[in-house]
């Protein structure tokens, strides 16, 4: 296992790491990409722990999804099954299971900041933390990307399922984006990734 996860993860992460699948008796699963979820945890009917993680580059990204989802867990072991999945249980077992990683042994100085930011109240997913999503996706290996905030209005674009999207103008967070096929109107985050068309 510890072969596999130096694959994964930040060198000095891998030990740790180990530890708290160990501890906690998960089972690891590592999974082609998902564009919908960079993780998720189970407990299945006999009682183990399954914990499936897309196959990534980013080792960054990696760690933060692994201990994110360990993090729910630890929290419906403590607190019970009726807590909110991304509730205040939930965003405290994150933030203490998180902090013994965040330093500049294990991460670029260049994120610490933006991780400081981030687990001062952890939100559901990374993807929606515009600021840490960017700054982690500087350590994608694979090619150049383009987001929606980057286009100007009017752009087409498509994402990952073939569908044709017209920017629009920023609401307070996220674009509107008009789906060209159809005419509905959808709501995209500023970090979206994108192909551009015209």
């Amino acid at each position: 296992m510890q072969n596999i996860l130096q694959k994964y993860l930040p060198e000095r992460s891998v030990v740790s790491c180990l530890a708290l699948i160990q501890e906690n008796g998960v089972h690891l699963k590592i999974v082609n990409e998902r564009v919908t979820r960079h993780g998720d945890y189970r407990k299945l009917t006999d009682g183990k722990h399954l914990i499936t993680i897309n196959a990534t580059s980013n080792k960054y990204q990696f760690l933060i999804t692994l201990v994110h989802e360990i993090a729910h867990l630890v929290a419906f072991e403590k607190y019970g099954k009726r807590i909110k999945p991304h509730g205040l249980e939930w965003k405290y077992t994150f933030q203490h299971l998180m902090l013994p990683f965040i330093r500049p042994e294990i991460f670029p100085s260049k994120l610490l900041p933006f991780l400081a930011k981030h687990f001062r109240n952890p939100r559901a997913s990374s993807g929606t933390d515009m600021h840490l999503s960017l700054a982690l996706r500087q350590f994608d290996v694979s090619g150049s990307k383009t987001y929606v905030f980057e286009l100007p209005i009017g752009s087409v674009f498509r994402i990952y399922n073939g569908k044709l999207y017209r920017k629009g103008n920023k609401r307070t967070k996220r674009f509107e984006c008009i789906e060209v096929a159809t005419g509905k109107l959808y709501l995209f985050q500023p970090n979206a990734e994108v192909e551009v068309i015209r």
